[in-house]
């Protein structure tokens, strides 16, 4: 027997009416002391793995154990050693700080001095201690996720089971939490932290990487990462649109992946292939190749060998769109003040036809108010949210026939099938007869929904959610697209997917608005406005975000360095 404390062998998982396995026969065992990544995409069987060790469910065949217990046949005794915080449902929304945390304390037996004891360490260490009164449900995404950890923590596990605690979180709150579990580890507590963030797997000291029930990888996600030295290149100084630039690699035999990166194209290589010709690129006199490190991510493409798409069929179902670089969207000192709460103070901003305008900023920090305005969900306060000149706030009707809205969650009906989300958002857009049918059918050819048309839109997997939701967004034909964090929690190779259609429709000349916590999707923008506490403190192109922040000790910064740098500066200079 090794020193592990998990010994997964064999395991699988059915589920009943369906065709594949959750889980096929996983064999692997996760060391104690360590943060151990459960790695991969929607669907890979990240959950199921979880719940199966927390002995929340039946394993089909094979066999788990933690320290030698079984978690079914000895839940009692594990139930003492394992945290266990889930994705959903883990907290009471209606219920505050305290009660919240009261509560799993009653279900661990926590009691007596031991009780009261663990509640200040757990605050303090969680920085809640000033608002134990307040609901759950009013809390932000971050600290949301912190109480959760708190509540997994109480009775002082040995063992703690993260399911996806970064989904929805912005860098500075998701950087906190893996201070938090780091300092976990270092009391000799073993964390298994479940994600499908790939930049989080190198984070961890090892990864488990799923797909669709099957494990691809089992060790030190640098094990994987430096397979794909050599290969990883930035094309800079490019002249003209980085989006078409984009699309023509893309197009190449030699490329696996490429994305925007700022003013620049980040390309990786298929195995042993050299790098396109920058003539055939027409990426301008002055682009040149730079060499530049692997990510864990390059490496998991490659393990699947899917490669994104470089042309999108939305594109070529819109009309050509002049960007004569006029005002499309404008806000003028918008406020929005919900009580003696100010979220949104005095801000103002311009987007121009065809461009991509992010709004990034912590949870919290007023993002979503602003959005809400700009797409006439909200009345503001005072000041104006305007679109191609008419006012939201006295003609939000008219405006909205210019407008397609699209949010990762709330934006399907979910009991509706995919044919009825499709015909009622068509028809909630204004076609009707043979032009809805029509809009209809070439939106199922586009985005492959045929085999899903009976299915509900809660049943399907969460990336052809993503496209029913763009379909449903773009029945009318908008030209102007506001997208609230459309990929959360949705796969690397889904969300190249997405954002091949976005650029195609953008270089149309549909104008997009987007707020996102993934720092690799504000690389897209055009701009990025940069909002902390109800304030607009910085509005710029990403690469000069990153100069800003740039220092002799970190001369490459990443838009993440330069989102937390940018707040962090604000915030003390606030205080």
């Amino acid at each position: 027997m090794s020193d592990a404390l998990i010994h997964l062998d064999r395991v699988k998982k059915v589920f009943p009416h369906r065709e594949k396995a959750a889980l096929e026969e996983l064999t692997a065992q996760i060391m104690p002391g360590k943060v151990t990544g459960l790695v991969g995409p929607d669907g890979a069987g990240k959950t199921t793995l979880l719940r199966l060790m927390a002995g929340l469910m039946h394993l089909t065949s094979g066999t788990i154990k933690i320290i030698d217990l079984d978690p079914i046949r000895d839940t009692s005794e594990l139930r003492k050693i394992i945290g266990y915080m889930p994705q959903k449902f883990g907290l009471y929304e209606d219920l505050s700080v305290q009660e919240n945390l009261n509560l799993h304390a009653d279900l661990r037996d926590v009691i007596d001095h031991e009780r009261e004891e663990e509640f200040q360490h757990l605050l303090k260490l969680t920085d809640l201690t000033s608002f134990t009164d307040r609901m759950a449900g009013k809390l932000s995404g971050g600290m949301k996720q912190k109480l959760g950890l708190a509540c997994a923590l109480l009775g002082q596990p040995k063992l703690l089971l993260l399911d996806e605690p970064g989904v929805g979180v912005d860098p500075i709150s998701r950087r906190e939490l893996w201070k938090m579990v780091r300092d976990l580890v270092s009391q000799d507590i073993t964390v298994v932290w479940s994600t499908a963030y790939l930049e989080e797997a190198e984070l961890c000291d090892d990864v488990l990487l799923l797909s669709e029930g099957r494990m691809l990888f089992n060790g030190p996600p640098k094990e994987m990462t430096s397979r794909m030295e050599g290969r990883c290149f930035q094309l800079r100084e490019i002249t003209g649109s980085r989006r078409e630039v984009l699309t023509r690699v893309l197009d190449c035999d030699e490329v696996l992946d490429a994305v925007i990166q700022g003013n620049s194209v980040r390309v990786v290589l298929q195995k042993n292939a050299d790098k396109p010709k920058l003539e055939d690129l027409q990426a301008g006199p002055k682009a040149h190749w730079v060499p530049i490190p692997p990510r864990f991510e390059d490496a998991f493409l490659d393990v699947l060998g899917e490669k994104p798409p470089g042309k999108s069929p939305l594109a070529d179902h819109l009309e050509n769109l002049k960007k004569d670089g006029s005002t499309v969207i404008e806000a003028t000192h918008l406020t929005k003040r919900f009580g003696d709460f100010t979220a949104t103070d005095d801000v103002s901003f311009k987007v121009v036809r065809g461009e991509i305008f992010g709004l990034l900023g912590p949870n919290g920090a007023g993002k979503s108010t602003i959005f809400k305005m700009m797409c006439g969900l909200l009345q503001p306060t005072s000041g104006k949210a305007l679109v191609t000149d008419i006012d939201l706030k006295t003609s939000a009707s008219k405006a909205r026939q210019h407008l397609g809205y699209m949010a990762q969650k709330f934006s399907l009906y979910g009991n509706l099938s995919v044919q009825q989300n499709l015909m009622f958002f068509s028809g909630a857009y204004g076609l009707d007869g043979n032009e809805q049918r029509q809009e209809v059918a070439s939106m199922v050819q586009i985005f492959h929904l045929e085999p899903y048309l009976k299915s509900s839109a809660d049943s399907l997997p969460l990336g052809f959610k993503q496209r029913l939701a763009l379909a449903c967004a773009m029945m009318h034909r908008p030209d102007i697209l506001f997208l609230d964090e459309p990929t959360s929690g949705v796969d690397p190779v889904t969300r190249r997917e997405f954002w091949t259609h976005i650029n195609s429709v953008v270089e149309k000349g549909v104008t997009v608005m987007v707020t996102t916590h993934f720092m690799d999707e504000a690389e897209y923008c055009d701009r990025i406005g940069l909002v902390f506490r109800g304030k607009m403190i910085a509005a710029n192109t990403p690469d000069e975000l990153k100069e800003m922040v740039r220092t002799d000790k970190n001369s490459d910064p990443s838009m993440e360095d330069a989102f937390i740098e940018l707040v962090t500066k604000d915030r003390h200079e606030q205080n």
